[in-house]
């Protein structure tokens, strides 16, 4: 499913490039037939100009408006955005982009390139030409995709949370356009009973069916339309959804029941709604980044510190009877359990005397204890990274028994195990680690999936190593 949303996504917006591509060259193609000569001593100064140096400028141009298209938005603009909006967005990045190559052109000769000589008279009717053939290819863009659109291509499948007239509002503003290529699946209601009937829809599920409901019916669009709620049952009725990773979107009447910082203003056929922030590790290619940073780390860790790996190992045997590695599963993503593998630390029957590590367990070993100190035992975990059985930064993983226990102790615990469990987490980045408030460490971990960034992870490796290092951040 989410694949799909991203691969429309990217056609669509490899469509508007195409397209802008295509209105930028004929306009630049339609100025140099008819506006050129209107100057006949530019015109002269141009032909004059080496062949290689009018398509460097081409070149330049091309670049520094798509540049342009993207920083101000015109590759993400809703659906439903009108063709007036889109025109004056249009202009002002056009006209951005003209005087930012003129810039550059002028700047040309001072690194040793030819600059292309650009009269009032090119420049301005060059300006009016680029200006008005972006906007109609646009209107030609945007009309091929509402036709498309009505014949299925790219539709987005829609789950109304609510079956009363805030629902049914929100229901007619969307089906009242279908080139906007939205389709309501049916709605979710504790009010109205499961297989009703209600504005031409049916009500597919009560609202602890969301998650079920979300996953059979391919839908990746949930809008929230109560009111009247408490904010424990709305926030209990947008994580079941997010837990999907499908977008949440709230009508207005909600709205005081969300914080700001979790909403942004939206607009889906014509509504005012708000959007619920999801996790950053829903986006497929920020999951495909975090992978590629997971195996670049783990690797290049694994190959520089394998001779001091083999150093553990050895000395563990030396000192104790039994296996260099200890391993024992952990619950990790979806709340799947996966084999951890660290070095032992503790005796061979240390499993069967306690769960639960202290501070002065009595179970370790010498070397052992060096190891958790400096966290030299958790080195094997990326193995598992390599495995992707784990992530180098993430929620740290737990045994089923305390899993079970926590998930009934804390609201949403078993959020943290929406994503990859780590070796290292923000948690633990900040001195909770071994016996410290798993309330806390909740809090951290929930904080970490729903702000997720590649710089996140870096800095939280940083921290880690920087801590473990200076002894701020011991294991035990």
């Amino acid at each position: 499913m989410y694949w799909r949303l991203w691969l429309n996504r990217i056609v669509v917006t490899a469509m508007a490039v195409l397209t802008d591509a295509l209105a930028i060259n004929i306009a630049l193609y339609m100025t140099y037939i008819w506006v050129r000569p209107l100057n006949i001593e530019g015109q002269a100064q141009f032909d004059n100009t080496p062949v290689s140096a009018i398509w460097m400028f081409l070149a330049i141009l091309n670049v520094v408006m798509f540049v342009t298209f993207v920083t101000t938005g015109l590759y993400a603009l809703p659906r439903g955005v009108s063709r007036i909006d889109e025109s004056f967005k249009i202009l002002f990045s056009v006209t951005i982009g003209v005087l930012l190559t003129y810039i550059i052109n002028l700047l040309a000769p001072q690194f040793g390139w030819i600059d292309v000589p650009l009269d009032s008279v090119l420049l301005l009717g060059g300006l009016v030409t680029l200006i008005s053939m972006a906007v109609f290819f646009r209107i030609v863009y945007r009309t091929t995709l509402s036709h498309l659109r009505r014949r299925g291509f790219d539709q987005r499948r829609i789950l109304i949370i609510g079956a009363l007239d805030p629902g049914q509002l929100v229901y007619r503003s969307i089906s009242r356009d279908a080139s906007l290529g939205y389709r309501v699946m049916g709605f979710a209601s504790d009010a109205v009973p499961e297989g009703a009937t209600v504005a031409n829809s049916l009500v597919l599920c009560n609202f602890a069916g969301i998650g079920t409901t979300i996953r059979n019916h391919g839908i990746d669009l949930v809008i929230v339309a109560l009111s009247g709620r408490a904010s424990h049952e709305l926030f209990d009725i947008i994580m079941s959804a997010e837990d999907e990773h499908v977008e949440v979107k709230l009508y207005p009447d909600a709205f005081t029941l969300i914080t700001n910082n979790v909403i942004s203003d939206n607009d889906v056929a014509g509504l005012p709604l708000l959007n619920v922030r999801n996790g950053a590790l829903a986006n497929p290619l920020n999951q495909l980044l975090k992978r590629l940073f997971d195996l670049a780390f783990a690797s290049a860790l694994l190959i520089l510190l394998s001779p001091l790996m083999l150093l553990i190992a050895l000395l563990i045997k030396l000192e104790s009877k039994g296996p260099a590695f200890f391993i024992q599963p952990r619950v990790g993503i979806d709340g799947k359990p996966f084999p951890t593998i660290k070095f032992r630390t503790m005796r061979v029957d240390a499993p069967n005397l306690a769960n639960w590590t202290t501070q002065d367990d009595p179970r370790k070993t010498k070397i052992g204890a060096i190891l958790r100190k400096t966290s030299l035992d958790e080195l094997p975990n990326f193995i598992n990274v390599i495995r992707g059985e784990m992530s180098v930064v993430g929620p740290r993983p737990e045994q089923e028994v305390w899993v079970e226990r926590f998930s009934q102790q804390i609201p949403y615990y078993m959020r943290r195990h929406k994503q990859k469990a780590g070796v290292t987490g923000w948690a633990q980045a900040n001195g909770l680690r071994g016996d410290t408030s798993i309330e806390d460490r909740t809090r951290y971990d929930l904080y970490y999936v729903e702000n997720w960034s590649l710089l996140f992870d870096i800095k939280i490796c940083i921290k880690t190593f920087v801590d473990i290092v200076t002894g701020r951040n011991k294991g035990y």
